[in-house]
């Protein structure tokens, strides 16, 4: 299953029924499970776990050394999930010794051609990745999070489940939940409805939070005035206290 061009360091760990095709590299301290594809031309440097059923498509270079002109040669590390899709040309770093030292990908996301998923970013389950979306470091995808094409994240913020931002969006603070952002710079534009009503969100529940949105963006409230009324809503809706806890714990202030 490995062709006869591929170059895989005797250290590699590679499972039965892994795929790597031609002039493809695997570095040491790499692992590969069950049922994943590798492409041609395709460079895997370690230390670098990739789960089960993964494909990962031609020219890719996964798990190589952090672009950050702190990093010194440390052992950090690079983890990918299971079912994820991978597309031409995407860049996954290893972590810092500066953050927890570890980048992750979760289960089952689509990362298409041209992404870049820079040092220690932490990405959930389910997300999407248009072309060329970028993440600088320390940042946060979480579940089901969808990133239009070129969409760029300044490092250390934190994209919130079910979020979704538009094309050409540029994001330099924390985008909360089940929202929708569009623009250079980034603004809200509503709740991410669609993307919410294909997920099976009960019309009570969209209902909710619109009227948390709305206290968060239309009623000119602080952002403490308004987390202390989004609290009231969300004694009746767990997608409200989620809501709410994300405005808690933002990193470099909500995207207003």
């Amino acid at each position: 299953m490995i062709h006869s061009t591929a170059i895989v360091d005797k250290s590699a760990k590679i499972a039965e029924g892994v795929r790597v095709g031609p002039y493809s590299i695997i570095g040491p301290e790499v692992e590969i499970k069950s049922g994943t594809v590798i492409g041609p031309h395709v460079v895997i440097e370690g230390p670098t776990t990739i789960g089960l059923n993964n494909k990962i498509f031609q020219f890719a270079s996964i798990g190589d050394a952090p672009q950050d002109k702190k990093y010194a040669n440390e052992a950090t590390y690079l983890e990918i999930g299971d079912n994820n899709v991978i597309r031409e040309y995407c860049t996954i770093s290893r972590g810092t010794t500066q953050d927890i030292g570890i980048t992750r990908v979760g289960n089952e996301n689509w990362i298409m051609a041209y992404v870049h998923i820079a040092h220690d970013c932490q990405v959930g389950n389910h997300t999407i990745f248009a072309n060329s979306a970028t993440l600088a470091g320390h940042v946060v995808v979480e579940d089901h999070a969808i990133l239009g094409g070129f969409t760029l994240v300044h490092q250390f913020c934190k994209l919130g489940a079910h979020c979704f931002t538009a094309m050409n969006s540029v994001i330099s603070k924390d985008v909360p939940p089940f929202i929708l952002v569009s623009g250079h710079m980034a603004k809200p534009c509503g709740l991410n409805q669609q993307g919410l009503k294909r997920r099976g969100f009960e019309p009570d529940v969209l209902s909710q939070l619109r009227n948390a949105y709305k206290i968060l963006y239309r009623s000119g409230n602080t952002l403490d005035q308004a987390i202390k009324k989004i609290d009231v809503l969300a004694k009746e809706s767990s997608e409200v206290a989620q809501f709410v806890a994300f405005l808690r714990n933002v990193t470099r202030g909500v995207l207003r």
